[in-house]
């Protein structure tokens, strides 16, 4: 999962992510380090924050944008 890498361009830290998504630190870290993984709606909030696709966060694809 490319999180660590799409929040770190983005200058966000793990704690201002976790806020924003009403959770913890701990659990970003743990998404990040494949310790653990989030849902399905984790997922689509993730994605929705970042406005990027969800194939792009699970690196599926390249391309970033949601295809409407």
């Amino acid at each position: 999962m490319r999180l660590k890498e799409i929040r770190n361009a983005k200058g966000i830290s793990q704690l201002k992510l976790a806020t924003d998504l009403n959770t913890n630190q701990n659990t970003i870290s743990r998404y990040e380090t494949g310790e653990r993984e989030p849902g399905i709606a984790e997922l689509i909030r993730i994605a929705d924050y970042f406005n990027i696709s969800v194939d792009y966060l699970l690196e599926r694809t390249e391309n970033p944008h949601i295809n409407k």
